[in-house]
């Protein structure tokens, strides 16, 4: 279905109707099946109008029990992650600089650093990325 906007030639009626479609509408409008429902003119014409637009649908949201699944599996994979990693605590910018540049031992660290030292890195092309969770040292998981 299609709705138009149509507006008499002799009056200036606008008035709305429904068609089956575009090709509908021409064809009833040929055949003088269309009227003005005010003033009973056959000279109709569509009238300018703007297109319905629906609102967007969001996305859905997953449900409580989906991001439950999704933390955990992320929590999985970081300490997967960090088994075959050196922890270097606050040296994390000093350390990942130095195996950069060949000055240290090329190995998986991690650790902490700053806002400011992990733009500095990733501007001198120091390949980092940040966990998903903090970390937390052996022991001391819930």
């Amino acid at each position: 279905m299609i709705i138009f906007d149509l507006k008499c030639s002799p009056q200036g009626h606008v008035f709305e109707a429904w068609f089956a479609s575009s090709a509908a509408f021409d064809e009833q409008q040929a055949r003088g099946l269309v009227a003005c429902p005010i003033c009973g003119a056959s000279d109709i014409a569509k009238a300018p109008m703007a297109p319905a637009v629906g609102p967007r649908a969001a996305p859905p949201s997953p449900s409580a029990a989906e991001a439950k699944a999704g933390l955990a599996a992320a929590a999985v994979l970081q300490r997967h992650l960090l088994e075959g990693s050196e922890a270097v605590g606050d040296r994390f910018a000093d350390e990942a600089r130095a195996i950069h540049l060949g000055e240290a031992e090329a190995r998986a660290i991690h650790g902490e650093a700053t806002r400011a030292e992990a733009e500095s890195l990733l501007d001198d092309g120091v390949p980092i990325a940040p966990l998903p969770f903090a970390i937390v040292p052996p022991g001391e998981e819930n």
